[in-house]
């Protein structure tokens, strides 16, 4: 890992621009769980603009420790929470990208680098529309903003997020509602606003049999054909129809392993991994026992089989259409001309931490090259998004203050 970069005073903070800001936030090797100078460049990027800085760091046993950035201005509410991760998932080989990961390098109007799209180019605009928001309001605009920021979104999500928020609300830090910056939009600048998203179990199916010869089948018992049996009552049926703001829930086998390198040998057991991604009809707690249910059902008396469900922190949740969704669209379509579709498709974020603490939706970059070699973010979708995020602040504290 290359030095990080702790910059000092920097330019004046009219001048910061979102290329600008995206490039020094690139050029900063912050890949999970190193802080790389990120948290760095930010805390004094901000604490110059008049925000109270903290830098919490957060540890658990068998995880790496983890700094983290918040940052807020202003003493009232409404409070404005934008929030996102500075940490970004290794580059592979650098000898693959045609400009360096960390470069900040820009050609033919793109700005490539790791987190370009995921999602230091998102934090950029967000810090570039902060800063000429307050340079035109000035201090008392008639709440608060604040910047929740993690290093540990691409790796475990265990010191990051999830404590930062317990951090906050022992300090009794309150928020009204989260604008989180990663990249929901499919092929072009606002199409898509995440308004929630599936939750995720992971399960493992082990069926138990008997070691023995192929050629004296009668003395072994083969656990293969009760797998697949399992395997086949779980996909039979579908989980549900998908609901008003979801789809349905889709369980996907990731993979079935016997782990037997002979051809004459019947193995003593034969596993499959599977994961379920669930829509708001279901708790992690209601579908593993759907899945108990059904596995019983067809294993009958004639599969011995044991079920090892994971631990699950990804619910399934939904910000339902409110005001706020409607402030974000209206600005999206102002600056886009496109009304944006409100979704809960896609993976898991951190998200599923901040609604617990107030209603959050997510809208950030086009996210088509994000974790690929030459990640890359159009310059245009930069100036775009952080106006869109300036027309947010405006119209957000102008509805506080009227």
């Amino acid at each position: 890992m290359g030095d990080a970069i702790r910059p000092s005073r920097g330019p004046p903070l009219s001048d910061h621009t979102p290329l600008a800001l995206a490039q020094a936030l690139i050029r900063c090797p912050s890949v999970t769980p190193e802080e790389g100078g990120a948290l760095s460049f930010l805390a004094d990027l901000l604490s110059r603009a008049g925000f109270s800085v903290e830098r919490p760091v957060f540890s658990e046993a068998g995880t790496p420790d983890i700094e983290n950035l918040y940052a807020r201005i202003g003493t009232t509410g409404p409070v404005l929470v934008f929030a996102g991760h500075t940490d970004v998932v290794p580059p592979g080989e650098a000898a693959s990208w045609t400009q360096g990961p960390f470069s900040g390098a820009v050609v033919d109007g793109f700005l490539y680098g790791r987190g370009a799209v995921d999602m230091k180019g998102g934090i950029a605009c967000m810090l570039a529309a902060t800063l000429a928001f307050l340079d035109a309001r000035g201090p008392n605009f008639g709440g608060s903003i604040a910047f929740l920021i993690t290093g540990d979104e691409e790796g475990p999500a265990v010191n990051g997020t999830v404590k930062l928020l317990a951090w906050a609300k022992a300090r009794a830090e309150r928020f009204d509602h989260c604008l989180l910056g990663e990249p929901t939009n499919p092929d072009t600048l606002g199409e898509m606003i995440k308004i929630g998203r599936r939750g995720s179990l992971t399960g493992r199916i082990t069926v138990h049999g008997r070691q023995g010869h192929v050629a004296y089948p009668h003395r072994a018992e083969n656990p293969i054909p009760g797998l697949l049996r399992l395997a086949s009552a779980l996909i039979a049926e579908p989980l549900d129809g998908g609901t008003a703001h979801f789809d349905a829930s889709n369980l996907e086998f990731t993979t079935i392993d016997v782990g037997n390198p002979a051809t004459n040998v019947i193995p003593a057991s034969a596993k499959a991994v599977f994961n379920v991604r669930f829509n708001d009809d279901w708790t992690a707690e209601t579908l593993g026992a759907e899945i108990r249910t059904r596995l019983e059902a067809a294993a009958g008396s004639a599969v011995r089989f044991s079920l090892d469900l994971q631990p699950s922190n990804s619910p399934a949740f939904l910000t339902r259409p409110d005001a706020f969704v409607d402030l974000v669209a209206d600005a999206i379509q102002a600056e886009t001309g496109r009304r944006p579709a409100l979704s809960t498709t896609g993976g898991t974020s951190d998200a599923r931490f901040i609604k617990d603490a107030c209603p959050v939706i997510e809208f950030g970059l086009v996210g088509r090259t994000m974790h690929e070699t030459d990640e890359r973010v159009a310059l245009a979708d930069l100036e775009r998004l952080t106006a869109i995020y300036g027309r947010v602040l405006e119209a957000y504290f102008q509805t506080a203050s009227s």
